[in-house]
């Protein structure tokens, strides 16, 4: 009797708690900073390996400083990342910046002197370039690329979740 009572109270524990599991993020287990999230390339090369381990295999090497990247694992001193186009593989820690960058991710984004959409165009910005993050509020981000200033709508960057705000 015991143990069907035990059985049933952790049963009915885990009905209760599953839904607020899910809600608490998941930490790295090296810096104890939030799983998934988002860096940049301090490097202008850093090799992508297979492994988290120089005995590893480079599978890609990525060319671009600042390039946004996400952060989905953590081994060591090694963190495994994918880019937008969901690449990647295992990167040593020091070819990585905690700098907020995020890549444009339609056509030609106009970058505006507000958060509002009917504001003044500041710049155009191709699909692909890099720009700096500076501020996100709920639905726009202050970001800076080639000597420009001004707001873009979250939704058309890439290195910025959904949910994200920060100045």
């Amino acid at each position: 009797m015991t143990s069907l009572k035990s059985g049933l109270v952790a049963l009915v524990a885990l009905i209760c708690l599953g839904p607020l599991a899910a809600i608490a993020e998941e930490r790295g287990p090296v810096t104890n900073l939030p799983l998934p999230r988002f860096v940049s390339m301090k490097a202008s090369e850093g090799n992508v390996r297979r492994g988290p381990s120089l005995t590893h295999r480079i599978d890609w090497i990525f060319k671009r400083r600042d390039m946004p990247l996400e952060i989905t694992a953590e081994h060591g001193h090694w963190r495994r990342v994918r880019d937008r186009d969901g690449v990647g593989g295992w990167v040593h820690y020091t070819l990585l910046s905690g700098a907020r960058t995020a890549s444009v991710e339609i056509e030609m984004l106009d970058l505006l002197a507000k958060p509002e959409p009917s504001a003044l165009i500041v710049a155009r910005l191709e699909q692909g370039v890099i720009a700096r993050v500076e501020e996100c509020q709920p639905d726009w981000c202050a970001v800076s690329a080639a000597g420009y200033d001004g707001w873009a709508p979250k939704s058309a960057l890439w290195g910025i979740t959904a949910d994200e705000t920060f100045e």
